[in-house]
């Protein structure tokens, strides 16, 4: 394995790092934090003449207020199955529908559900620390077996401290993605 090799060994875990950054910061997004976000829709599917559509893709979904979600959906009869979508979505929230459009209220939140939400977003943070040690381990076994391969010790030592060092860097963006929610979650 040649030096270019182990670049392109870490190169990819980076890779594989950032998108488990990603995975982590739109997991955050769908976790509520008492503000109307049309992204905590995301990922609800509608029954849309029997296949399964994106909600963002069979309606109008805006902000009313601080706490009011509106679904303005394009064909009147997709109320039924948008409102149906949301419910057995377990989001929370009970659609308002008043025959033109559907409204979402986000009620105030309790301190015992901000401390719920909090744990969700730990979890989540967890899940990603997982994935990304994952990562890790996958690239060391790489350099471990190129070394095996012919590459010299110094060089596998280099790129092992390299991958650890991706890897502490990725982990301190997980800690401050998940405070920062935090503190969303726990403003009152």
């Amino acid at each position: 394995m040649s030096p270019e090799d182990v670049s392109l060994t870490i190169q990819l875990a980076e890779d594989s790092m950032n998108k488990a950054i990603s995975h982590l910061e739109a997991e955050l997004v769908k976790i509520r934090a008492g503000k109307a976000n049309p992204q905590m829709l995301d990922g609800i599917m509608v029954d849309y003449y029997g296949s399964p559509m994106p909600i963002n893709q069979v309606g109008n979904i805006s902000v009313m207020d601080a706490r009011t979600l509106t679904i303005q959906p394009w064909e009147k009869n997709m109320l039924q199955p948008i409102e149906r979508a949301i419910i057995n979505s377990n989001i929370g929230l009970n659609p308002q529908n008043d025959g033109i459009i559907i409204r979402l209220f986000l009620p105030p939140l309790t301190e015992e559900r901000r401390k719920e939400l909090v744990k969700r977003c730990l979890g989540e943070g967890e899940h990603s620390k997982v994935a990304i040690r994952s990562i890790r381990r996958d690239a060391i076994e790489t350099i471990k077996k190129a070394q095996k391969d012919g590459l010299s010790e110094d060089a596998a030592k280099d790129a092992e401290a390299e991958v650890q060092e991706l890897t502490n860097k990725f982990i301190v963006f997980v800690d401050k993605h998940l405070a920062s929610k935090e503190k969303e979650i726990m403003m009152v």
